[in-house]
């Protein structure tokens, strides 16, 4: 059962309602265009269906059927994609970003990626969401959260990142209202809230009917929140603390930690001082803790978004490839920034030792993963762009790969940036699924990617909302984002 406000139910009751698709086997379907010739992967669980037809009509798919049992209209668009694969548009279900509308909308878009996740919403998101919505702008569909709700200090004291700092329970509900009342989907919690904030965000978060997702709490536990009603658990955050046998001493040293009041952000000491109270936790993992807290987040529907490409970035940052390609998409202000935080905030003070420990880590979360993967939790794909290296868009794929490697199977991956974040959502009734009646957000690629998650990078066209992007068009798109980089 979803978490999420019922209105995000909108379209699916609008589409029943117009009985678009209703008939039983019809010959000829009004449409805008249709996609011919398609292998269709539809996220469902269905094995691939082959040489289909997709008839599309504003936004929505109106019909879906072998090609040969079809006749088109005279003088439809059509698009051949004989030799290509389709599945549904992709969903990053933690990302953030910059204002920069020319940039970050369509540095998604032309990866396939038609929903998003924003952890930490800002007033410009809002605005770049009703243009969306109207059709002013291109764009994935956005679910917003609250502006960052952190205890005091925050991670990110003295630093440009927006966020909101409290004190107590009073201060917490108080932003709560505040966020609802600006129009935001859900409450982003952070790592530094007091116990006593937390919990009042929890309830009054349920008294006013808005889902609350983010860290879960140094001084909170994952079982806690799990409890409380969190509707998401980002990053991993605390769950190799639970999974230890030694959770309680553990837990103590969480408690002890401390941010040095005289740092541009908390985060970097925060980031250190976790590393050695996670190293021990992973080297005393309990299979049987494990279960157990894997079966409370089942019974408690908390989701788990692990932001694997993130994790490989900080636990491996001495490995990645600073000339990566795709830094040419991005402003040179932001890769002199990326380069910065990298050198302050992750390398800083790292040691040889630790740097072998790191690569270990990250292996433990693949594992973790996997491990709740096949215990029944429902994980979802996402990013936490705009991490350094963490590249909107294009690290979705990314994302893919490594939870494929965790141990999913290409299709599971996909499920998680397609179908589960529907259900999450409450938006199954149209999003999720290639199938006739929901929304036109497609993905079309030159190879299968049940065969080789990778396969999934190979775009050649997206579909938007019913708004088809041509293979030329995209690499337009992609040639000026290029062009407006170098630029900027």
């Amino acid at each position: 059962m979803s978490r999420y406000p019922v209105r995000h139910l909108f379209l699916a009751l609008a589409l029943a309602a117009s009985g678009l698709g209703c008939e039983d086997n019809p010959t000829v379907v009004d449409a805008d265009y249709a996609l011919t010739h398609v292998t269709v992967i539809d996220a469902a669980g269905t094995p691939p269906q082959s040489d289909m037809t997709v008839l599309i009509k504003g936004e929505q798919i109106v019909a879906l059927r072998k090609s040969d049992d079809l006749e088109l209209p005279d003088g439809l668009k059509t698009v051949d994609l004989q030799g290509k694969y389709l599945l549904p548009g992709l969903a990053d279900m933690h990302v953030h970003t910059q204002n920069m509308e020319q940039v970050f909308p369509l540095l998604h878009v032309v990866n396939g990626v038609t929903t998003l996740r924003h952890m930490d919403g800002e007033p410009f998101m809002l605005e770049w969401r009703r243009r969306i919505e109207e059709g002013r702008m291109l764009g994935p569909r956005m679910i917003l959260g609250s502006t960052i709700i952190d205890g005091t200090p925050s991670l990110w004291q003295h630093s440009p990142v927006a966020h909101i700092s409290v004190r107590n329970e009073a201060e917490g509900r108080e932003e709560v209202r505040r966020a609802k009342a600006q129009g935001y989907d859900f409450i982003k919690v952070y790592s530094r809230l007091s116990r006593e904030a937390y919990f009042g965000i929890a309830d009054e978060a349920r008294l006013q009917q808005m889902p609350f997702a983010g860290h879960s709490p140094d001084l909170v536990t994952v079982a806690e929140a799990s409890a409380a009603g969190q509707a998401s658990l980002e990053h991993l955050y605390g769950v190799m603390y639970a999974t230890s046998s030694e959770e309680e001493a553990l837990r103590e040293r969480v408690g002890q930690i401390t941010l040095r009041p005289d740092t541009i952000t908390g985060y970097n000491t925060w980031f250190q001082q976790t590393h050695a109270v996670e190293w021990d936790a992973a080297r005393t993992y309990s299979p049987a803790k494990g279960m157990q807290l894997f079966n409370q987040f089942v019974k408690d529907e908390t989701a788990q978004v692990p932001t694997l490409t993130q994790h490989n970035v900080l636990d491996r940052s001495m490995d990645l490839d600073m000339n990566d390609e795709r830094l040419k998409y991005l402003p040179a202000s932001m890769v002199a920034g990326w380069k910065w935080q990298l050198a302050e905030i992750y390398l800083q003070g790292r040691s040889e030792e630790e740097s072998a420990q790191r690569r270990d880590l990250f292996n433990r979360r693949l594992a973790l993963v996997g491990e709740m993967h096949r215990a029944g939790v429902r994980v979802m794909a996402g990013t936490d762009s705009t991490t350094p290296w963490v590249f909107p868009g294009f690290s979705l794929h990314d994302e893919l790969a490594l939870l494929v490697q965790a141990g999913l199977t290409p299709l599971q991956a996909i499920q998680a940036a397609t179908l589960e974040p529907a259900r999450y959502l409450g938006m199954q009734g149209s999003l999720g699924t290639v199938e006739q009646g929901k929304v036109a957000d497609l993905l079309v690629l030159d190879a299968n990617p049940l065969e080789d998650i990778r396969n999934t990078t190979r775009i050649h066209s997206v579909v938007v909302r019913g708004r088809f992007i041509s293979a030329e068009e995209r690499q337009a798109l992609l040639s000026d984002l290029e062009t407006l980089a170098g630029s900027m």
